[in-house]
């Protein structure tokens, strides 16, 4: 049976499905316009933590399959994820309910600790994605798959039997799905001014505030703008974000600025995991649509999507013919 993929899209989603069925004993080649710094997954916080992503039930499950994962890399090193405390600002115990069990470290804030209101402790993977990324297409080459850099016009464009759809917003076009829209987030970079400790707070107003210890720098955030597809940061919003985040720590706000970044998050609905045919008949899996959570429910999503391509696998090698579905 031949066992070649075509993934496209090299974010964190796309690669880390690389590596599953790259190590799985599939031939993979990932397949991507922009790769490294240039993808929305480097300008990722990189904080474990199911972000917006619906269906909440299988978000969760994925979340905490790849939370294990995490944590087994953070033991090991190497791969730029650590186990990091931080504080949950407006985040109740009964909202958490859920991560029972997961030994987070979960615990309430005393007034002293957080000013801002009701918050929790928590010990979280926090990932840092310069890292990161070059180290998941490491693991992905040892396993012989291998990243190109291509610009796909369709999905048929792939020469495989099997296409995994990880475009992100890129599906917008390639699979016809205009429900795939961005959430623009913007990062303000500084120097470190001493900050142990991440912070992640939504406001009353919608407002998004944030700051996470990353190796040699902190990031500031930030902004969750729907539908936006501006890259070009905002002066006014950057000033905005350090002025949000020095008022839960003072210091932050003579820090030295280092740069700026901004993202375009892949959002849909609900994430679309699911196998289907393309027009010529070969089996096509979409895997795309996670939002802010690609991080936290990577490897959970990307053994699903695994699954969907070995089975397809199994019913061509039956005679069966593969379900129906969108491409």
């Amino acid at each position: 049976m031949n066992r070649d993929v075509v993934i496209i899209g090299a974010g964190v989603v796309g690669l880390t499905t690389g590596v599953v069925l790259a190590e799985r004993g599939w031939r993979v080649r990932v397949w991507a316009r922009e790769v490294g710094e240039a993808t929305t997954s480097a300008v990722a916080g990189g904080l474990w933590w199911p972000y917006h992503i619906e269906p909440r039930r299988a978000a969760r499950a994925w979340a905490l399959e790849s939370l294990d994962v995490y944590r087994e890399l953070a033991r090991r090193g190497g791969a730029g994820v650590r186990m990091a405390e931080g504080v949950l600002g407006g985040t109740s115990l009964e909202e958490v309910a859920w991560l029972e069990g997961a030994a987070l470290g979960l615990r309430a804030c005393t007034p002293g600790e957080y000013a801002a209101g009701a918050g929790l402790w928590a010990r979280l993977p926090l990932v840092d994605m310069a890292g990161y990324l070059p180290w998941l297409r490491g693991r992905l080459a040892d396993a012989g798959g291998r990243v190109e850099v291509r610009t796909v016009t369709g999905l048929a464009d792939a020469d495989a039997p099997v296409v995994v759809n990880c475009a992100g917003l890129g599906a917008r076009e390639l699979a016809d799905d205009p429900e795939v829209h961005p959430v623009r987030g913007q990062l303000v970079i500084v120097e470190n001014p001493g900050i142990d400790h991440w912070t992640v707070s939504d406001g009353a107003d919608g407002s998004l505030t944030y700051f996470l210890p990353q190796p040699g720098r902190l990031l500031l955030g930030g902004t969750a703008e729907e539908g936006a597809w501006s890259l070009v940061p905002d002066p006014a919003v950057a000033e905005a974000i350090v002025q949000r985040c020095a008022r839960l720590r003072p210091e932050i706000a003579g820090a030295r600025v280092l740069g700026h970044r901004v993202g375009l998050r892949p959002a849909r609905g609900v994430v679309r995991l699911e196998r289907g045919v393309l027009g010529d008949g070969r089996v096509v899996v979409h895997h795309y649509g996670h939002g802010g959570a690609g991080v936290t429910v990577a490897w959970g999503c990307a053994r699903e999507a695994a699954g969907l391509v070995e089975g397809a696998q199994v019913g061509a090698s039956e005679g069966a013919a593969p379900p129906e579905g969108g491409g």
